[in-house]
């Protein structure tokens, strides 16, 4: 199965650069946003990058041109699942918002296309329940920001179709990214729960009083090559997702360290949510870190 045509719902930042990719790669696409603003902001957003590209040599004017005129911005979830062949969910983390969507795209698409979540916290065994299709309902998560990380993770579990993860695969590597197959489902995939236990060592070494914020960071950076140490991290995704994250993965494993770490809770409870916050782990002032 080739993938020519998608549809990606949602048009935050995730969404409307995994529609991008697939544009670039050669694909029809739609991406929906129930909000008409959404959709403009992406659109100025994603001309902004690519312009960008092409003045630096990346992209050629050719290239880029092809791919928005391939690209529809559309409110009408509709007429995008009609004939869409792939379709990406990409908004907010919510298991009753995206079982609720995967219900309703279930009834609108063709009764092969394939319903990819872009959600890491979120199995899609969980949200394939809310189908008539679970063998066709996948995870595919593309990590931010989709435009420059290579890697998606593509989970596979045991309802799923054969013929699902290669055509995914394949749509994934069109797109110019360097996907990764996995055998087996659990919340939280891999790159998340990697770091999420360097995230709850961090923690305790701090609680402990065994080094600072600020130590354990340098100490990633210097000496693990870590482009960000865990809690300058935890600040520039947003506490509140980490938080959100941890709590849903929490609710499918019941495991206890899979709960959102004492720090963040606290934090959250504050709602110093990181730098979107003017304060997280770090206070900031003109984007710089105290």
């Amino acid at each position: 199965m080739s993938i020519e045509r998608v549809l990606v719902v949602g048009a935050g930042a995730m969404g409307s650069q995994i529609a991008m990719l697939a544009a670039l790669g050669g694909m029809r696409v739609h991406l929906h946003d129930a909000y008409p603003d959404a959709l403009t902001s992406a659109e100025t957003a994603l001309r902004t990058r690519i312009d960008r590209r092409v003045e630096k040599g990346q992209l050629s004017q050719r290239s880029a041109d092809d791919a928005f005129e391939r690209l529809v911005f559309s409110s009408d979830l509709s007429a995008g699942a009609a004939d869409a062949q792939l379709i990406i969910e990409a908004i907010k983390e919510d298991l009753a918002a995206k079982s609720a969507l995967f219900a309703r795209l279930d009834a609108l698409a063709p009764a092969d296309a394939i319903l990819a979540t872009n959600s890491s916290s979120i199995t899609a065994s969980l949200l394939g329940a809310a189908t008539g299709r679970p063998g066709r309902v996948i995870n595919a998560h593309f990590f931010n920001p989709p435009l420059v990380m290579d890697c998606v993770e593509v989970v596979v579990h045991d309802r799923l179709d054969p013929d699902v993860a290669p055509a995914v695969l394949d749509a994934c590597r069109r797109m110019g990214k360097s996907p990764v197959a996995l055998p087996r489902e659990v919340p939280g995939i891999v790159a998340n729960r990697i770091l999420s236990a360097i995230v709850r060592e961090a923690a305790a070494l701090t609680d402990g009083g065994f080094a600072t914020v600020e130590a354990v960071d340098e100490i990633c950076r210097n000496a693990l090559g870590h482009p960000m140490g865990p809690f300058e991290l935890l600040d520039m995704a947003g506490l509140d997702v980490n938080y959100q994250m941890q709590q849903l993965i929490f609710e499918q494993t019941g495991v206890d360290q899979d709960r959102p770490i004492p720090a963040v809770v606290d934090l959250v409870g504050r709602r110093r949510l990181g730098r979107k916050s003017g304060g997280g782990f770090y206070d900031y002032d003109e984007k710089r870190a105290q």
